[in-house]
């Protein structure tokens, strides 16, 4: 028999070792609000990155081997995306986390991961102005929506403006956009509304509104309490005179709970509706229902979260490896992506994708019809304020009054 030398011995173990990790097994984290008030849309973000993951996977997965999802459940509750933060980072030894519907939510992740330097995917339209190295932001800023929704608006309806809008970060945010978009359209805000997520009864707002008479309200409602102002808003009898335009509405599925009444009519802006025509979403809309049923529309958070995963897988395909530094080189090497929602461009130094925006009129059956699609719309505010190409260690939440 052949004497095998320690040294052979300890060669062999190393090239196993490294053969082994080659085909270490690549891992995503994924934090979503599986219960709570939230699970609306964290239910629909975890099945959309299941079946973006499901799709790689079918493809030959990543690197020779197939992706792996740890899910977590935050609960509704920031706390718990630090926590779980944590735990995928530590102990679960993710190579990307994908996580966040809220600001907050997303705040709360974002320190962690940028200490274990690891790319976090944000899927969910948002304030805008995040800026750090290992966040990527899938949905729409609040800019890339004002900014179309504000002149379509302007030129439908006339130049006052009523804003009704939530007491925090995406409320107050996206009321200073209003604003910024009245001025350049020579339009004016003639009153305001910043309202707690507990109020329930919109009648002293309701009567803002009548004394103010603006030709068309912004409104941004949050939740299942401030959907109830669109009701409020048609049983006052306003809909005949004054418009009711979104940013936000139906990304919840507001659309399918609200009374036909109150939802026909009303305008909504977002990066994706189902009901957008183009064969690529015909084929997503269709795996969707062969997985989960058709008993509730598709929210543009799935869609939001699908782009992310596949825009990641894509990175990590281009840099042979799932290592943090390579795959974030990739993901700033001007991607792009087939998405449901029309062609995705993932800008290198804001990390914010330039995408489709849709202006859509809610109908009677609880649906929406598309009225407009402006193509390719740029974050135009984070590209100006946030250049992590060029400045990789800038961490900033950028706002309009640092614009």
């Amino acid at each position: 028999m052949r004497k095998i030398s320690a040294r052979q011995i300890v060669i062999a173990a190393s090239a196993l070792l490294g053969a082994s990790a080659a085909h270490a097994e690549t891992k995503i984290g994924a934090i979503f609000d599986l219960t709570g008030s939230l699970n609306i849309y964290g239910i629909q973000q975890t099945n959309a990155l299941q079946l973006a993951v499901d799709s790689i996977n079918a493809s030959g997965g990543l690197l020779g081997e197939p992706v792996s999802v740890v899910t977590y459940d935050a609960q509704s509750q920031d706390s718990k995306y630090t926590q779980y933060a944590n735990t995928a980072i530590l102990r679960d030894k993710i190579d990307a986390l994908f996580a966040g519907l809220t600001s907050s939510a997303r705040e709360a992740v974002r320190p962690v991961i940028r200490k274990a330097n690891i790319p976090y995917f944000y899927p969910a339209l948002y304030e805008g102005g995040a800026c750090d190295k290992q966040t990527f932001a899938t949905g729409p800023s609040a800019s890339q929506q004002l900014s179309v929704l504000v002149d379509w608006a302007v030129k439908k309806y006339g130049k006052k403006i009523f804003i009704m809008a939530p007491d925090y970060n995406f409320g107050t945010i996206s009321a200073h956009w209003v604003h910024e978009y009245a001025k350049q359209h020579g339009a004016e805000v003639v009153g305001e509304d910043i309202l707690a997520l507990t109020v329930t009864d919109y009648a002293p707002t309701i009567q803002k509104i009548q004394a103010a008479k603006p030709d068309f309200v912004v409104a941004l409602p949050v939740g299942a309490n401030q959907t109830g102002f669109l009701e409020q808003f048609a049983a006052a009898g306003l809909k005949d005179s004054i418009g009711l335009v979104s940013t936000n509405y139906g990304s919840g599925n507001q659309q399918v709970v609200v009374s036909p009444a109150a939802g026909k009519g009303l305008i909504a802006n977002q990066g994706y509706f189902e009901v957008v025509d183009n064969p690529t979403n015909a084929e997503f809309v269709k795996m969707w229902h062969a997985k989960y049923g058709a008993k509730e529309p598709i929210i543009s958070e799935a869609v939001d979260t699908w782009n992310a995963v596949h825009l990641w897988a894509e990175a990590v395909k281009k840099a042979q490896s799932a290592d943090a530094d390579k795959v974030i080189a990739a993901l700033e090497s001007n991607l792009t992506f087939d998405a449901p929602n029309g062609t995705v461009k993932l800008e290198p130094g804001s990390h914010h994708l330039r995408q489709n925006i849709y202006i859509a009129e809610g109908d009677d059956k609880h649906s929406f019809n598309i009225l407009e699609t402006i193509n390719d719309v740029a974050p135009v505010f984070e590209n100006e304020k946030c250049d992590l190409v060029a400045n990789p260690d800038l961490v900033e939440h950028f706002t309009p009054e640092t614009n």
